[in-house]
């Protein structure tokens, strides 16, 4: 008996069993913590602990090189995520095309993370050198096989379904244990740091023993929750994806992705977003430590983010079924605007900078469920205007966002941490209005500026919303039923002409 049926807009729903559901929502939540570890308290771990051993100025020199590293191999390898969604696309295993890669992902990836927080077993210790030449090695390879599990993760949905509402509620379940994972992270990093390096070594504060264990929990709990995808859950087969199994060579699939309009302008509001972001959470663990001297009170920043993910997640689907997810977008980015304005200017108050973060937090959800869903909904733009229907390929571009960003960040983080003299043993004590001013401009006035941009990116470039994918689905089921359309044959320049043109009239 089939597990699937046909929706009111000419999709396919697949009939998901909770189990199925269940076991796909855990997916994402260890990978957001991994996510997390990574683009966050790994440079903090840098800046604080990996270096706390070597003469001050030298460590300051490491530390330099170690950021750099880091953002000049997440921006080169930014490039290769669209050659691993190309790889997902033409794997053809009786397991799938995704599971695999959820499988193996997820062993690699945990297991070098604990390596690279233990400071590769001391040797930093030992020979700097020597220890360089191998954390870029570990590095890349830690970067590409998560990208593979990323990748493989969220290009699952359009597997799922072909239905714009039914992706929101599997896109609704893993934005919510995200939430979980990458927010529970912020409450619990300090104090498992902290117990571990006392329980280990009878040290207070977080040092190398802690940090190791830290690397250890995050890594297990990334192998258990892509292990749950890999073998919990099942791709679907339906018309659309029937006609589309060949996906063609990396050169083929870097066309597909730059001729596809919609994915480019939802991919430029989303990373204008994504720098922003991160440039601001990497570096809170800084306000409350340098700036407001209460760094105790940060595991609220983390309590206050996973609540919000926690309430916005389950409701995004029951608000999209009323409000367009273009509206949620619009509302989002105006309520990080105001949050920004009031961190720039109370960042010493505590009150003010407690419920600046509410607004900050409260609205992110909205903000990456509209852009996930979007960019999801483009595959089928791309395969009606192109002729190619490239799943993980195009969804390989929210992960490589997401690297941009967290690039940025690790860079960003690491020179604040240099330039305002927030390392080793610093306090806030010795920071200067100067130092604090830097830190203000950098984690307050630039990302805001950024916000303000891919709000008005979105809202004068980005033309697909609900009702423009499901007249986009039916024309396509149509075309290709009729033989119109061809996997391996784009559609004339004339038939292009005619999407665009359908696309406006849609938005207006």
């Amino acid at each position: 008996m089939s597990n699937e049926t046909t929706t009111a807009d000419g999709g396919v729903r697949k009939k998901g069993k909770l189990g199925q559901r269940i076991a796909y929502a855990c997916g994402n939540l260890g990978q957001a913590a991994f996510y997390n570890a990574m683009s966050t308290y790994f440079i903090v771990y840098v800046t604080g602990c990996l270096f706390s051993g070597v003469d001050k100025a030298l460590a300051a020199k490491l530390i330099g090189v170690i950021t750099s590293l880091v953002v000049i191999i997440r921006i080169a390898e930014i490039f290769i995520d669209p050659l691993l969604g190309n790889l997902i696309d033409n794997t053809n295993t009786k397991w799938g095309r995704f599971r695999p890669w959820q499988f193996f992902g997820g062993l690699i990836s945990a297991v070098l993370l604990a390596v690279i927080f233990s400071g590769m077993f001391g040797l930093v210790n030992v020979n700097t050198t020597l220890f360089i030449v191998l954390f870029v090695i570990t590095f890349v390879v830690l970067d590409v096989f998560y990208s593979l599990r990323d990748i493989s993760y969220w290009g699952m949905i359009p597997a799922l379904s072909s239905d714009s509402h039914e992706r929101s509620t599997y896109t609704a379940l893993g934005s919510f244990t995200g939430s979980i994972g990458y927010n529970g992270i912020t409450v619990v990093v300090i104090p498992i740091v902290s117990y571990f390096t006392w329980t280990l070594t009878g040290a207070k504060g977080e040092g190398q023993a802690g940090w190791t264990s830290f690397g250890i929990i995050v890594g297990l709990l990334g192998i258990l929750t892509a292990w749950t995808v890999a073998f919990g859950t099942k791709e679907s087969t339906n018309a659309l994806r029937a006609k589309a199994q060949k996906n063609g060579n990396p050169l083929e699939a870097f066309k597909a992705l730059f001729q596809n309009d919609q994915l480019l302008w939802v991919a430029l509001s989303y990373l204008l977003y994504a720098i922003a972001n991160v440039a601001t959470t990497g570096v809170l663990l800084f306000l409350f430590k340098f700036v407001l001297d209460n760094q105790a009170a940060y595991s609220m920043t983390g309590v206050i983010a996973l609540v919000s993910g926690l309430i916005m997640a389950p409701l995004y689907p029951i608000l999209n079924k009323r409000i367009p997810r273009r509206v949620l977008y619009i509302v989002g980015m105006t309520s990080m605007i105001v949050a920004y304005i009031l961190l720039g200017l109370f960042s010493t108050n505590m009150t003010v900078v407690f419920i600046a973060l509410v607004l900050f937090y409260i609205p992110g959800t909205l903000i990456q469920m509209t852009a996930i869903l979007s960019l999801t909904d483009s595959i089928e733009y791309g395969q009606l205007k192109n002729g190619k229907r490239n799943e993980a390929v195009t969804l390989s571009v929210r992960p490589m966002l997401d690297k941009i960003g967290g690039a940025l960040s690790n860079g960003i983080t690491g020179f604040i941490a240099v330039a305002a003299g927030m390392t080793g043993n610093a306090t806030a004590a010795d920071m200067t209005p100067s130092n604090i001013h830097t830190f203000e401009i950098c984690a307050f006035y630039v990302p805001l500026i950024l916000i303000v941009l891919s709000l008005l990116v979105f809202m004068f470039k980005v033309k697909i919303d609900e009702k423009m994918h499901a007249k986009i689905v039916k024309e396509l089921e149509a075309k290709l039923a009729s033989g119109e359309i061809v996997d391996d044959e784009a559609q004339t320049a004339e038939t292009v002409e005619a999407i665009d043109e359908e696309a406006k009239t849609l938005t207006e």
